[in-house]
């Protein structure tokens, strides 16, 4: 996977300005650079979405290294006290690992570090000291609901689907998207949205407790907003406590993401995984039975 050329930083800045303007300073040129995500503040809450419709706000290499900045600007940024994950559109959360993208060069596109930092994204959505909101819109499978799965709330629309496509396309996901997963819905029902990878309504997953308001999308925006107004009411620093208190219980489960995606690298390469991705994009089921006995 190669990796972009570095960015390079406006010339003269720190000359010309104190220390926490140039981090605002550099912080929106590289905001201003986003290509997959859009970035915006509105009154203590920020907004990150997910821009691609086209591909369902599938997501590649790129894609995660701006939300990671995203996260990281909402992180630093003081007047923000909530930050909300959503997808462009009415259509899609967002759809997962990007499998166009990743039939046509074998992975998921350059980076800026020539990784591809899903799990670094993961832990950083768990470890920023602010609530997290997932306003999922339509489309939540495969990598789009891990993406909800870790964060704090999930407020979702009334045509938003849920579920897992791993196993069907040769993937998976070994660490919070599968064991925090059964965490939260208890095991059988967890292993029910892995080993079938069936899609559930916004209802269903509000009575198993992966979600927790269900509303019409043209009221999603704003029942995000009216939650994120009682939270940001609170005391911040109780908040960051909280959070890091309720993430301390399923932390070790960062330790098994870390072994199960090393295994994935592998898997990837497979001939096993190459079928997933082939019969996606023909549009025709997969032939796993050539398989079993390996």
């Amino acid at each position: 996977m190669a990796a972009e050329a570095p960015r390079k930083r406006p010339q003269g800045a720190r000359s010309e300005a104190k220390p926490s303007e140039v981090k605002q300073m550099e912080a929106t040129v590289e905001l201003s650079e986003f290509e997959d995500v859009r970035y915006e503040v509105e009154a203590g809450l920020a907004w990150i979405t997910i821009d691609r419709p086209e591909r369902f706000n599938a997501f590649r290499a790129r894609t995660v290294d701006e939300l990671i900045r995203a996260f990281k600007a909402a992180w630093a940024d003081p007047s923000v006290g909530v930050v909300a994950l959503t997808g462009a559109g009415d259509r899609a959360f967002c759809a997962g690992g990007d499998q166009k993208q990743r039939a046509e060069s074998g992975d998921y596109g350059p980076s800026e570090t020539g990784l591809f930092e899903i799990e670094a994204l993961h832990r950083l959505i768990r470890e920023i000291p602010k609530p997290v909101i997932a306003a999922v819109n339509g489309v939540a499978v495969g990598g789009g609901h891990v993406l909800h799965v870790v964060c704090d709330l999930t407020i979702a629309a009334d045509n938003a689907r849920f579920g897992q496509a791993g196993p069907r396309v040769g993937s998976f996901d070994a660490g919070f998207g599968s064991a925090y997963l059964a965490r939260i819905l208890g095991d059988k029902r967890a292993r029910e949205v892995w080993y079938l990878c069936r899609q559930y309504d916004a209802e269903t997953m509000l009575r198993w407790g992966l979600v927790n308001a269900v509303v019409p999308l043209a009221e999603l925006r704003d029942e995000v907003r009216r939650w994120a107004d009682e939270i940001l009411a609170k005391s911040p620093t109780a908040l960051r406590f909280l959070k890091h208190s309720f993430n301390a219980d399923s932390d070790s489960i960062a330790g098994i993401g870390t072994l199960a995606f090393a295994g994935l690298d592998v898997f990837v390469e497979t001939p096993e995984a190459r079928e997933g991705v082939e019969a996606f994009n023909e549009k025709r089921q997969p032939d796993f039975s050539k398989f079993r006995g390996s």
